[in-house]
């Protein structure tokens, strides 16, 4: 899953804009969440139902080497798309932090992990904590770890 092939921008113009601006650049333009300072990482993923190639980008919480995709949707009812796609193909994911996407293998996790995590993208992305509060549902806190 290293190459465009099948890829279908987002519908989200600012989600395409950044997407295409971070890639050509090798991540050293559109790199934070809009103009927030914020650093953000690019996570493709294969559609649930199209299969086509999916990217977004998503808040950089990264400890160790792995990273913590964040299902938040900004507090929604519902769990991100991206985070549909994820679970469907688990093991068509890449992460770009940088100039190159590399593979992940993925896990979710719970209990004291998920606490550990969360507690470190709230510290990377402090309105995820008012994101928690604002949904019934329990957001989904995904590790990758690089193949």
């Amino acid at each position: 899953m290293t190459d465009d092939r099948g890829y279908v921008p987002s519908p989200s113009e600012w989600v395409r804009d950044q997407v295409e601006r971070y890639e050509r650049s090798g991540g050293t333009e559109a790199n934070t969440l809009l103009d927030t300072g914020m650093p953000i990482i690019i996570v493709t993923t294969k559609g649930r139902s199209t299969g086509a190639l999916r990217k977004s980008p998503l808040m950089r919480v990264e400890h160790d080497g792995e990273y913590a995709l964040v299902a938040s949707m900004g507090g929604a009812p519902k769990h991100p798309v991206w985070y549909l796609n994820l679970v469907a193909h688990p093991d068509h994911v890449t992460i770009q932090d940088g100039p190159q996407p590399f593979a992940v293998s993925i896990r979710e996790v719970a209990g004291d992990e998920k606490a550990r995590w969360w507690a470190r993208a709230v510290e990377a992305y402090p309105p995820y904590a008012d994101y928690q509060a604002r949904t019934e549902r329990q957001i989904p806190v995904v590790i990758a770890t690089r193949r």
